[in-house]
């Protein structure tokens, strides 16, 4: 029983990270880190960008990690609550760019359509499956949220990760992590919440 309650309250953690990382707005400048650990010290998160710039993340007291993980097109089922971010393609159906499969308990959170930072005009949709047809370029989920609907096709190799628990001890030199915080100057972030890849994940967001 324990465990069951440590393994609970580690998801309900991650929910909060991936919240925070796909639906937060804040009145102050929010930026997403994305790169690899070089080290923690404390409070102190040294991370590499995918840039290749030294970023300094000073963790807020109380933070939290949660962890990232591989999973598989297959895996996704009607009625699956996913984060999608895509970009418009000459098909007229955007194309997916990276997948999040979410937890049961994530359903609803950060619902809608939003403009996103991974690519050039692309998008992130958080939303409900209502449908997936299989095509010679893979599948094309339909996509419902409140207010509207998208159809996005996932091409053959598109990354698709889903959430479990992860502790500070994960976040280990090299691991990838995405984080969202609050810019303090161009080498500096402040953050409450750390997503970290596990078994050689690298967080697509």
């Amino acid at each position: 029983m324990h465990r069951k309650r440590l393994i609970t309250g580690a998801l309900t953690l991650t929910i909060a990270t991936l919240a925070a990382l796909q639906g937060a707005v804040a009145a102050t400048e929010r930026v997403k880190v994305r790169g690899t650990v070089e080290s923690l010290d404390g409070d102190t998160l040294k991370v590499k960008s995918r840039d290749g710039k030294d970023v300094t993340v000073a963790l807020e007291a109380g933070w939290s990690v949660g962890g990232i993980v591989q999973a598989a097109v297959s895996d996704i089922k009607p009625g699956d609550f996913v984060g999608i971010a895509s970009q418009p393609t000459d098909s007229g159906i955007n194309g997916a760019i990276e997948v999040v499969i979410f937890p049961a308990a994530m359903k609803g959170t950060g619902e809608g359509d939003r403009p996103w930072d991974s690519k050039p005009n692309s998008s992130m949709t958080n939303a409900t499956v209502a449908n997936a047809v299989t095509s010679v370029n893979g599948p094309t989920l339909t996509l419902t949220y409140k207010g509207g609907e998208r159809k996005i096709n996932i091409p053959t190799g598109t990354p698709v990760v889903t959430l479990t628990s992860a502790t500070k001890a994960d976040l280990k030199p090299g691991a990838g992590v995405f984080i969202t915080g609050e810019r303090a100057d161009d080498s500096k972030v402040s953050a409450e919440r750390v997503a970290v890849g596990l078994n050689g994940t690298v967080p697509p967001m």
